[in-house]
C-alpha cells in the first residue's frame, strides 16, 4: 500500500467549496508559476544577489558573476522581461537594480526556508 494514497472516500463539501473559492484562476496560476521560473536559474541567482547589493552595469555583473558579457546581457533580457530588474543610462552605461523591494523579499523568504531545512 502507497502511503500517499487517501482512502478517505468522503468527500468534504464544505472545505473544497471554501477552497475553490479563493484558488486563484488558471492565468493567475500561470503567471505565478512563469514568474517563479525565472528564479529556476543559478546565474540569474547570482544576479539578483549582487542587485540586491548595489546597483551595478554588465562589466560588473560579468566580473562578479565571472561569466561573459553577453551570457549577463541575456540574463538580464529575462529579468527585465519579468519586471524584476529595471535598467537606467547614465551617458553610455546602463546601471541595472532590482525593479523593486519585493524582489529582495522573495528571495530572502526562499533562502530562509532552504536554510532552515
Amino acid at each position: 500500500m502507497e502511503e500517499n494514497i487517501c482512502e478517505c472516500t468522503i468527500l468534504h463539501e464544505k472545505t473544497v467549496k471554501k477552497v475553490k473559492k479563493i484558488i486563484p484562476d488558471d492565468g493567475l496560476i500561470y503567471d505565478l508559476a512563469e514568474f517563479f521560473k525565472v528564479f529556476a536559474d543559478s546565474t540569474r541567482m547570482k544576479i539578483i544577489y549582487a542587485l540586491m547589493e548595489e546597483e551595478l552595469c554588465v562589466c560588473d555583473i560579468a566580473n562578479i558573476v565571472k561569466t561573459t558579457q553577453s551570457a549577463i546581457s541575456h540574463q538580464l533580457r529575462i529579468l527585465k522581461q519579468s519586471k524584476l530588474v529595471k535598467h537606467r543610462k547614465e551617458g553610455k552605461v546602463v546601471y541595472y537594480s532590482l525593479d523593486d523591494e519585493h524582489i529582495a523579499q522573495i528571495v530572502k523568504k526562499g533562502r530562509e526556508h532552504i536554510e532552515e531545512l
